[in-house]
């Protein structure tokens, strides 16, 4: 599902990954953990396609992202790559439902068909009776489900999720931990994390640690 290889970034003169190599297989959820400014956030935007590698490349679903024009990428982006944050970046003049199609609408489903979608996952989700509420009337808990719900909506290759319980407590940050198991089981998604929550980083079915820009060791988990 994901192939990334030889992956090198620096922003200036500070290198920041050196040569990292990750591949993920369709179903398989990933943790990658580390120190701050152990590169950990800029793997993911590369992987997600928000930042270009000096030096690597990286393969989704069997298309080379760096072969791809701005227009073609940002196609690629909303259709096959969700991304879930630890702020939910929801917009607070839409509602859930909203929310929850706008990656549908910029892909041009119709509007009958995203919100069909964005109901059926809302309901998936446990938020459904929360659809015509806007993000400020919602929980934390429920503002990540809806966000969760628009990482879904295109029916995406990959997950991206940077410290996505990391504005949770506790409660909601396991009700997240055993959404992202659940989802996997009923829908194969596939997940990268990246996290300090221990729980979460556990769930996996691999713990990558990366130290200083590079892979320094990976943990295997039954998932």
């Amino acid at each position: 599902m994901l192939q990334a290889t030889g992956i090198y970034k620096s922003y200036g003169t500070l290198p920041i990954l050196k040569g990292v190599d990750l591949h993920v297989a369709k179903g398989e959820i990933v943790s990658l953990i580390g120190a701050s400014g152990a590169g950990k956030s800029t793997l993911l935007h590369i992987i997600g396609t928000l930042d270009r590698p000096d030096r690597g490349k990286v393969v989704i679903n069997g298309t080379d992202v760096g072969s791809l024009q701005a227009k073609q990428l940002s196609m690629f982006r909303n259709e096959h790559i969700g991304f879930v944050f630890q702020f939910h970046h929801l917009l607070p003049e839409f509602t859930a439902l909203e929310n929850v199609c706008i990656p549908a609408f910029i892909k041009k489903e119709s509007r009958k068909k995203a919100e069909h979608r964005a109901t059926e996952l809302l309901d998936l989700l446990g938020v459904r009776q929360r659809a015509d509420h806007k993000p400020g009337e919602l929980s934390g808990g429920e503002q990540q489900r809806v966000a969760v719900a628009r990482a879904l909506v295109n029916n995406p290759s990959i997950i991206l999720a940077d410290e996505p319980s990391g504005n949770l407590d506790s409660e909601n940050a396991a009700a997240l931990h055993k959404l992202f198991m659940d989802l996997r089981a009923q829908l194969n998604q596939t997940f990268v994390v990246v996290t300090h929550n221990e729980e979460l980083a556990t769930i996996a079915d691999r713990i990558v640690h990366i130290k200083d820009g590079r892979i320094e060791s990976v943990d295997r988990h039954a998932g």
